[in-house]
Formats: structure tokens, sequence, C-alpha cells
């Protein structure tokens, strides 16, 4: 759709507000003539100019709001608008920041793909299957055996091992490595650099060395997956380490062997899973956080950034702290701890009053 978007926008001159109405299915704009305004693009509160479309997802933005210069601006139904907001031009939505993310479609120029087919540079070695519609970039590298689906797109620079199978309409992006016997779903995103099947951090001290315990098992990434750059999913030590259907993982991750995401989950940057590690379905981790070897992370659970769950937690329990405890909990920690220099020397006065009364006291035979 993107690329449709922005042909439309190419050919027939920048959307006007009442277009960006008509598609997110919003009633017209009162003003007639600013509907007729065309919009640039799309830009914060702050920032946004007189032709630019800004948006207001949540109340403390609302000083940025008062003063805006932006066209218009997509206003969350749950954020309580400033008494004088009159004269300002407002489309209510749901949600202001899924609304933004159609908006933007508008405005996005097409990503730059290798054509359909096999590039003279790439190499595809024998027995290796390529979809006709697919299309296999300068450099790129399909190993034997491995099946390439429909319409998928091999940029350049990546490499694709041996009996590994991709499904249809994926994208990989310049430098990714899957490496042999492993298996992605359909419509899977993998950004720059990323590297999937790489052996596991698998090593037993045997009295006088580190001894690695092979590797034998495989990478699963379920369909509708997105992986950001620099992504790392270990090989199982045997069966698989599986990456459930419309889980979404940011840039530089560590996902470990055996570990086992469920569907919808959500993995922000520089976190991490150890080894055996679960997660059910839903489950977030917040960006610099890590989960203990084995522990299990049930369905709907949230962990909050800068944290380690060092055991297991509840359905729908959202820990924080290293290590990690619920949520409230920390944050009536947190309050107190603010507190322990005044205690500290509530504490010494204290001791300072009771020292004074034992001297009163007679002396003990």
């Amino acid at each position: 759709m993107s690329a449709l978007t922005f042909l439309f926008v190419t050919m027939n001159g920048m959307p006007t507000l009442a277009d960006i109405a008509k598609l997110l299915d919003l009633p017209l704009p009162a003003a007639d003539d600013a509907a007729a305004v065309p919009i640039t693009g799309v830009d914060t509160l702050a920032a946004a100019t007189p032709s630019q479309l800004s948006f207001l997802g949540s109340d403390r933005l609302a000083k940025d709001f008062q003063t805006t210069r932006a066209a218009a601006v997509l206003v969350a139904k749950r954020v309580k608008l400033p008494a004088d907001s009159a004269g300002k031009l407002i489309l209510v939505v749901d949600d202001a920041d899924l609304a933004v993310a159609r908006v933007l479609q508008l405005f996005a120029p097409p990503v730059p793909r290798p054509p359909g087919g096999v590039d003279p540079a790439a190499r595809v070695e024998a027995g290796a299957v390529v979809a006709p519609t697919a299309a296999v970039g300068f450099n790129a590298f399909v190993g034997a055996r491995a099946t390439i689906g429909a319409r998928t797109v091999l940029h350049p620079g990546v490499y694709v091992g041996a009996d590994t199978v991709v499904g249809e309409d994926c994208e990989l992006f310049p430098g990714v490595v899957v490496r042999e016997r492993c298996t992605l779903g359909n419509r899977v995103v993998i950004h720059a650099g990323s590297i999937i099947g790489s052996d596991g951090f698998g090593y037993r001290w045997d009295g006088s060395r580190h001894a690695k315990i092979p590797q034998i098992g495989t990478v699963v990434i379920e369909d509708d997956v997105e992986l950001g750059s620099c992504v790392c999913v270990d090989r199982a030590k045997f069966a698989a380490t599986r990456v459930g259907r419309g889980s979404k993982i940011d840039n530089l991750v560590q996902i470990a062997h055996n570990a086992d995401l469920g569907p919808h989950c959500i993995m922000a940057g520089q976190s991490g899973v150890a080894g055996s590690v679960s997660l059910g379905a839903g489950v977030m981790l917040g960006g610099q956080c890590a989960v203990r070897d084995h522990v299990h992370m049930a369905d709907g659970s949230m962990l909050g950034p800068c944290s380690g769950a060092m055991d297991d937690v509840e359905p729908r329990q959202i820990v924080t702290g290293l290590p990690a405890i619920p949520h409230r909990q920390f944050l009536r920690e947190q309050a107190a701890m603010r507190h322990l220099p005044e205690l500290r020397a509530e504490v010494r006065k204290l001791q300072d009053e009771l020292c004074e009364l034992r001297k009163l006291l007679p002396p003990t035979s």
C-alpha cells in the first residue's frame, strides 16, 4: 500500500485534509476552506507547520497542543482537550498513533528493492527452489535445497543456508544471515544485519576446559514476525528455538537457544532471553531487560525496562526491577528509598538520645 499511496501523491499532488479524513473514515472537516488545503506531511505538535498534520494521543502533550501551528490535529477520544482549543481543526480518532500510522503511508516513498528474478551476480546452489516471482539481489546466496517462496525479496548480500525454507512475501534486508535448516513463515521481515540460526551458547566445564555442546536443533520464525537490525536468534541445542506469529522484535535483541516465544510478543531494544525461556501470548519486554534461563512469563505479562526476571511471572502481571518484583511493590520501594537519608539521620539522632538516657540510669550490680 505504501508504494501505491506514494504513487497517488506523486501523480495527483499532496493529499488534502478531506483526503485524510476519507482515508480514516472520518466526517469531513467542518471548515470547507481548510478541508481543501494540501497537507505536506506529519510532524510533532511542537514542530508542525501550518501545512502539516499533527496528533495528540496523551494528556501530557496538552500544553504543546495549545501552541501548535499544525493545520489539523488527530486527537484520541480519551484525551481531555484544553478549554481554549476552539479554533483548532480537530479530527477525533479512537487511537491517534494508529491513525498517524495510516496517514504516514501517504507520504512514505517505496523501499528500493531488487527487480524480480535472480540477479546475475547472485548464487543459487543446486537443488534450491526459488519461486519465479521472488527477487534475489546482487551477491545474495541461496544454499543447496533451500526454498524461497513467492514474492519474497532477498536484498543484496543476504545469505540463506542449505535446507532452509523462506516462506511467501518475506523481505530480508542487506546482510541478513539465515543459516542451514531454519524455517521462516510467510510475511516475515528481517532488517539488515540480523542473524538467524547461529549456534546456541552451550558449554560445559569438564574439569580442564569449556567443552562445546553441539547445537543440532533449528530455528522457526512463524508468520508475520518482524525482526529489527542486529537481532540474533540462536539455534536450539535440540528441537527448535521459536518466535511466535505476529511477534515484533526491536534492534539489538538476543534470543537464546531453545527459547519459545508465543504469538504477538514484543521485545524492545537491547533486551534478551536466555536459554529455554518461554513467553506466553502477548508478553512485552522493555528495553535493556533480561529473562533468566528456564523462566516462564505467562500470557499478557510485562517486564519493565532495565529489569531482570529471575522467577516465573503470572498472567498479565507487570514486574520491574533487578531482580524483578511486582511493579506496584517496586514503586513503593523506590519511593521509600528516597527517604533513606532522612531516616538515617533520624536513627542516628535516636541512638544519641538513647545513649544519653542510659547515662542517667543507675549502675547495675
